[in-house]
């Protein structure tokens, strides 16, 4: 079995390939500036990039929470899932989060805020009558991992350059169609219609496999803190299940990427796995397996 650990450490690997994907994302923003309206531009659109980031980072949380309905809950209200997440907060050495409970009878969860000091766990009713006590628990140390991992700041910068690199190449559809001056003496009609094809599609997988890898992290950062993997493989195949007779009415493309399991998924499975936020389940399943016979 895997044995519970405080402050478990993060692997190199991942932090070095989300490293790698921002910096890319952040590369196609300069590369749009510059297309768009030469040097200027550049440091224009780095700047609006750097201002809509800070302010979905600053308000994410709120806005997250509000979209899906989400009510604060008192320790009193719910004494068994307050219980579990302050053992899993003490373990992982992190701030007791705020918990909140979605009116829904989808089973799925979210966790949400600046960091560990600024954190919110959301957990559907759907959720909470389907799983046990134990499966809970694999689902919440997920979450949590998610928040001292920092994924919500990662995922809320990435999506906020990756929505500007869509304006950039929208705002260069009307330069090449109109055809301005300063257009036509740069010569670069090729290199925007180029970008406009090409730059949101790249930003757009960029983003995705940024969130899938994320996830896979949460998984074995929260199997590490439980030290019970099968927790959450359990949980997860009971959601894959549940997910398919209960669907999510109040989902939406924009807080998908913070579920545990993504609500817009149909029955499409690896078909359309390289455009989902989330990995396949039966991957994640098979990889907390795999951990029962290490450490």
């Amino acid at each position: 079995m895997v044995r519970s650990q405080q402050h478990a450490p993060i692997g190199a690997g991942p932090v070095v390939r989300t490293a790698l994907v921002m910096a890319a994302l952040i590369a196609l923003l300069g590369i749009g500036g510059w297309a768009f309206a030469g040097t200027g531009g550049l440091y224009v659109m780095l700047a609006v990039g750097l201002v809509i980031n800070v302010g979905s980072y600053w308000f994410s949380d709120r806005i997250a929470l509000g979209v899906h309905g989400a009510r604060p809950v008192a320790r009193q209200d719910a004494p068994p899932l307050y219980q579990i997440v302050d053992d899993l907060s003490r373990r992982a050495g992190m701030p007791v989060p705020r918990v909140y409970v979605i009116p829904s009878d989808h089973a799925n969860a979210f966790a949400t805020g600046r960091g560990p000091h600024h954190a919110a766990v959301a957990v559907t009713e759907g959720l909470v009558d389907l799983l046990d006590d134990r499966e809970l628990e694999g689902v919440l140390a997920h979450e949590l991992s998610h928040v001292r991992n920092r994924d919500v700041l990662i995922a809320t910068v990435a999506a906020g350059i990756a929505g500007v690199i869509s304006s950039i190449g929208y705002a260069l559809q009307w330069d090449v169609m109109l055809g301005t001056e300063e257009h036509d003496r740069r010569d670069s009609g090729l290199a925007a219609l180029a970008w406009i094809v090409v730059a949101p599609i790249v930003a757009m997988l960029l983003q995705l496999a940024l969130s899938r890898a994320r996830e896979y992290e949460a998984d074995a950062s929260g199997a590490r803190l439980t030290g019970d993997p099968d927790a959450l493989a359990d949980a997860l195949a009971r959601l894959d299940v549940a997910s398919a007779h209960r669907p999510y009415g109040n989902a939406g493309p924009a807080t998908a990427h913070l579920f545990l399991i993504n609500p817009l998924r149909g029955g499409a499975g690896r078909v359309l796995a390289l455009l989902s936020t989330h990995p396949p389940i039966a991957d994640r399943i098979a990889r907390l397996r795999a951990m029962r016979v290490t450490r």
